[in-house]
């Protein structure tokens, strides 16, 4: 475990945190743009990638309890009309720790909220964290934290995966409250180097009371993880503890300040919102608007696990859209009307 650093205990302020909002905020929502007829589709990361944009998402199963997670791929050239493409990795028999839920999330996406939000290469390669377990089910625990590797990230024939999990909740510098499951891995690269390394890792995370909290991790070369900090740095704050789950980090830097943008599951609502920070450890939350929310009739169970887009000045924010009728589908809001 690597201590906490470059502390600066400076709340972000309203008027900074109501400039943010308006940055990232998606009044607008265009409807689903990804669903499958027999399957349950989630948590998309989406990336630039030789001039064109590529979703990484998973599918599911709709008879949960004999299925697991396999990570599929789409292609866009608008990021509204979406192209499904292939499976990328899919469960096996093999009894490995991975065997039966495979979920892949692309990592070192730009992250800087005017940028590209092109993958970028670290040592050479393309990267992927994964969501790994041996078990059959929805997220069914314990899951792991692994990494996959590739000279192409379109191409699933060149996925290497790193041998054994990078972070899984048995190991024995694992923090209080993640000692249950890993979920979902933000990897980016901190050009600031405000932890003092240049790789960092934001997931989130729970113990047997099925609280999940976002934790941090840093590394020295972009696979070898090393956990930040001797707790998590959003967690249920409340007092009255309705808080369940901080979920599915995405952190942007812009100018001074670093975004999370995030999910929450909240006396059985959930929706999407955001923190600010200066150093990565203390967040300022906001307490405004919800980002996403509940609303049509496709995401009127829950409306959660952001994925952050700019171009050309439009905000495009993708969730997971679940319904009454129990469609898991992907949705999309935007900033302006398309």
């Amino acid at each position: 475990m690597v201590p906490f650093r470059n502390i600066k205990e400076k709340p972000v302020d309203n008027e900074t945190m109501r400039r943010v909002f308006d940055r990232i905020r998606t009044p607008y929502k265009y409807g689903v743009v990804m669903s499958f007829p027999d399957d349950l589709c989630d948590s998309p990361t989406i990336f630039r990638y030789d001039g064109r944009w590529y979703m990484s998402f998973i599918r599911i199963s709709k008879d949960t309890g004999a299925s697991g997670y396999d990570s599929h791929l789409a292609v866009s050239d608008d990021l509204l009309n979406w192209e499904y493409l292939y499976k990328t990795l899919e469960r096996n028999d093999l009894d490995q720790w991975d065997s039966r839920q495979i979920a892949l999330y692309a990592g070192y996406i730009e992250n800087d909220l005017d940028g590209e939000f092109r993958i970028q290469k670290v040592n050479g390669k393309y990267h992927f964290s994964s969501l790994g377990g041996n078990l059959d089910g929805y997220e069914t625990d314990p899951l792991m934290m692994g990494q996959v590797i590739t000279d192409n990230p379109i191409d699933p024939g060149q996925y290497e995966k790193l041998p054994l999990p990078r972070l899984t909740p048995m190991d024995k510098d694992a923090r209080p409250g993640e000692t249950l499951t890993i979920y979902k891995s933000n990897l980016f690269i901190d050009e600031e180097l405000t932890t003092g390394y240049k790789y960092v890792n934001a997931y989130n995370a729970k113990v047997h009371d099925h609280k999940e909290s976002i934790f941090l991790a840093v590394s020295e070369n972009g696979e070898d993880w090393m956990r930040y900090g001797d707790r998590a740095v959003i967690w249920d704050d409340t007092e009255d503890g309705r808080i369940r789950i901080n979920g599915d980090a995405q952190i942007f830097r812009w100018g001074d300040i670093y975004i999370m943008l995030y999910f929450v599951l909240e006396n059985g609502v959930t929706y999407d919102t955001f923190a600010c920070s200066y150093d990565l450890v203390n967040w300022t939350k906001w307490t405004g608007e919800k980002l996403i929310e509940s609303s049509e009739p496709y995401d009127n169970v829950y409306a959660h696990k952001p994925c952050l887009i700019v171009k050309d000045g439009v905000v495009y924010h993708f969730y997971c859209a679940v319904s009454k009728t129990g469609e898991r589908t992907i949705a999309l809001a935007t900033s302006g009307r398309i």
